[in-house]
């Protein structure tokens, strides 16, 4: 089998731009991977649309500034892209297949990259563990006796097994950056508006964000700039022109680190401790200023979660009826119609969230609850904005623990969310985050999390980039 997948994408580019290789060679070996690790990382897999398009860019011209020309990417399963089925992961929509192209994958087709298929994920982005899938769970490439992570499994997955360089996902509470921490890959979650949520099925509108996953820093900022744009089809979208690889490589020297205290508490397992000090230790070698310090209502954003994000699902599934499209199940009565097919099209978690968002927003509640929610997420918002005046990062592991056994959470969803305590903040206040592996527990991957302040990505990937390049661990598509 070639090896060409598991070169950084200068390499790749190199082969392509001298004739070594086609695109038809990456896509095949793609198919190959995908055959050959069983790690249901995929929902649909198009090999025939690849194979087509690897052709069709035989006969176009290479692009000598862009890296990704030719690049096979795998795209999340709640993401639409024209012709192949977007099912979220649920029987809901099992069968549903796609008739426009989400705003990010026309980006994505503009560059001349290649979709392969669409990755696994908890059922409508509802879990960490990405076993609430309709179509059964990923399996973790580093233990198959563990969980992936979730919400955006899949793509970790696919990229952590070498199956494709370049993955996309969608974060709404810690979804990117968790299974990139389980997986020991870079996820990026964008700035709120960064990039367009046009044709990304919609769970917490106010919280969800497309980003990239990939191999290392470089390739991370490389597919940012790819899918970053305005789009006068999302309101909440913000004109951006910037190269986020600018930065990457300058030195640190005198950046200033807040590290909060509730992210280095007794919720983190002391494994995961030991390895985030010897970060940190890393970063004071390069004179950086590292200050602990408290952030109020840290500890309120599960919480806020819950309310925030069940509400908003409760609102965005509603047009999953079984009138307009997806699973319709025979029924006597319109009333008896919506039951059956939510019943039916539905999986345990999402219709739990559901049952909760839609009580936290009847009547009064929505003052008591929602309303109240939205109240100190903005004063949690203001906390860390006071946070970025004096500091450049805000740091902390991604997960409170490497990844555990499969199905041992499954039964206890406050545990799950427990799982995204240290990365939900950066949703609540739409800041940037990133992960970065920073080592092993176990033989596991873990990583490291730094929160930026809102537009500031160069700097995030700035800092990720020393920390990585220190730090060695050399976990695939780097230059030689």
């Amino acid at each position: 089998m070639s090896k060409y997948l598991d070169l950084s994408l200068k390499k790749i580019h190199e082969l392509l731009l001298n004739k070594t290789i086609k695109p038809i060679d990456l896509v095949e070996e793609v198919i190959e991977r995908y055959n050959n690790n069983k790690l249901n990382a995929f929902i649909s897999f198009d090999i025939d649309g690849a194979r087509k398009r690897a052709i069709e860019l035989e006969n176009d011209k290479i692009e000598e500034d862009n890296l990704l020309w030719g690049i096979p990417i795998a795209i999340k399963d709640n993401i639409m892209v024209r012709d192949l089925k977007c099912t979220c992961a649920s029987h809901m929509l099992e069968n549903f297949v796609s008739v426009y192209d989400a705003t990010v994958i026309k980006l994505i087709k503009d560059k001349k990259m290649i979709i392969v298929g669409k990755t696994n994920m908890d059922e409508f982005a509802m879990g960490s563990t990405s076993e609430t899938s309709y179509f059964g769970s990923p399996i973790n490439p580093w233990d198959k006796s563990k969980v992936p992570g979730g919400s955006s499994g899949g793509s970790a997955v696919a990229v952590a097994s070498h199956i494709t360089p370049l993955a996309l996902g969608s974060d709404t509470g810690g979804s990117i950056r968790q299974p990139s921490s389980f997986n020991g890959i870079v996820g990026m979650k964008p700035t709120y508006g960064r990039v367009s949520r046009f044709g990304l099925v919609a769970f917490a509108s106010s919280l969800d964000q497309i980003g990239p996953m990939t191999r290392n820093v470089f390739e991370n900022a490389l597919l940012l700039n790819a899918i970053s744009k305005h789009d006068p089809k999302d309101l909440t979208s913000f004109d951006t022109d910037e190269d986020f690889t600018r930065l990457i490589g300058k030195e640190i020297k005198g950046m200033k680190i807040a590290i909060p205290n509730y992210f280095v508490s007794n919720i983190v397992d002391d494994k995961v401790l030991k390895v985030f000090n010897n970060v940190v230790d890393l970063l004071k070698k390069n004179d950086c200023i590292i200050d602990f310090v408290d952030v109020k209502h840290i500890d309120k954003a599960v919480i806020l979660y819950q309310i925030i994000a069940m509400g908003e699902a409760s609102s965005n599934l509603a047009r999953f009826d079984g009138i307009r499209y997806g699973l319709s199940v025979p029924a006597n009565s319109l009333e008896d119609l919506y039951k059956k097919t939510r019943s039916e099209g539905m999986g345990r978690e999402v219709k739990r969230r559901i049952m909760v968002g839609s009580y936290l927003l009847s009547g009064e509640n929505a003052k008591i609850y929602y309303n109240k929610a939205l109240e100190i997420r903005d004063d949690l918002k203001k906390s860390f904005e006071n946070i970025f005046r004096k500091y450049d990062f805000v740091l902390g592991p991604t997960s409170s623990r490497a990844a555990y056994d499969v199905l041992s959470m499954i039964d206890d969803p406050l545990r799950s969310f427990m799982d995204d305590v240290l990365v939900m903040h950066s949703n609540m206040g739409g800041f940037p985050a990133i992960n970065v592996p920073m080592g092993f527990i176990d033989k596991l991957p873990i990583g490291l999390q730094i929160m930026g302040n809102r537009y500031e990505e160069a700097k995030i990937y700035q800092l990720a980039s020393i920390i990585e390049k220190q730090l060695n661990l050399n976990l695939g598509g780097y230059d030689e």
